[in-house]
């Protein structure tokens, strides 16, 4: 029996919601045995009274991808998809996940913490910068920074979702995204955002974001960001699936944005989509990532 895990209490709840109900959906179809569970508040006694073998895990940020339920699991010897709880904790962490890839030598782009109510730290990298909650997902409380006057207030926005904040140097370029399944690099997309950036409004509300795949990078190329989102997976210690973002600047060199260890399964994401361009089915996806588990 697979619990389909959704909802959250995240700010990404309402994405999680119809992640694990398209999921929920696959499995039926298959005849899989299943339910789904909307974990909310702190119902998850109401979870563990009932059977079943795998956690078929869809809750995205705090809570589902940031280990905290990974430990739950593991201490009551239940099976469950995508990373362990130590590898959803680095890769939630996005000042954690670059150091991390920064002493693997992977390319990122500079970067300090910004602590709230604290001293805020140098930066000695030119603007414009991005203002990052570390620990969001879906775009959740990002601001692009032109100039100096905007920064408290993209600085503000970001404390509202997070004591720790990161301020990025912001790299002009095309952003792409290549799934893992398994221990295979998906088909590379490429995003065009019909926004400053590929912001929250752009990925869930958006009709116009255009998702080109083919990417348009010579297969040399896309090789190459294919075997850089492995290695930046494998790094942080993720399995089973996942999804590794990515911008490129004007000379086509990849920086690596973040990693995303239980990425949306909606009719917007991504990862389903790398997997058609594979020749996968949405339902061979979901059995797929169930028995990496």
């Amino acid at each position: 029996m697979i619990a389909v895990l959704m909802g959250g209490n995240s700010a990404e709840r309402e994405i999680s919601l119809n992640s694990g109900e398209a999921v929920y959906q696959a499995l039926k179809s298959q005849q899989i045995d299943c339910f789904k569970f909307d974990w909310k508040d702190d119902n998850l006694d109401n979870l563990w009274s009932q059977e079943f073998n795998l956690a078929f895990v869809v809750l995205h940020g705090r809570g589902g991808e940031d280990g905290t339920i990974q430990r739950l699991l593991e201490a009551r010897n239940i099976s469950y998809t995508g990373s362990n709880s130590d590898a959803s904790a680095n890769g939630m962490d996005k000042h954690l996940s670059k150091e991390i890839w920064k002493a693997s030598k992977l390319p990122v782009a500079p970067s300090v913490i910004a602590i709230q109510d604290t001293t805020l730290p140098a930066v000695n990298f030119p603007l414009p910068w991005a203002i990052k909650p570390v620990s969001e997902g879906s775009s959740i409380g990002i601001s692009k920074v032109v100039e100096l006057d905007q920064l408290d207030e993209a600085l503000a926005l970001a404390w509202f979702y997070d004591d720790r904040v990161l301020i990025e140097q912001w790299i002009e370029g095309e952003e792409c995204t290549v799934a893992i399944l398994g221990e295979e690099a998906l088909p590379v997309i490429k995003i065009v955002a019909d926004q400053d950036f590929y912001n929250y409004e752009s990925k869930y509300l958006s009709s116009t974001t255009q998702y080109l795949c083919p990417c348009g990078l010579t297969e040399n190329q896309e090789s190459q960001l294919k075997e850089l989102a492995l290695k930046a997976f494998q790094t942080i210690g993720a399995t089973g699936w996942g999804r590794v973002d990515f911008i490129l600047d004007k000379n086509n060199s990849p920086y690596l944005l973040e990693i995303n260890t239980v990425p949306g399964m909606t009719s917007h994401s991504l990862v389903p989509m790398a997997a058609k361009a594979a020749g996968i089915t949405f339902k061979q996806l979901v059995k797929q990532i169930t028995h990496e588990a």
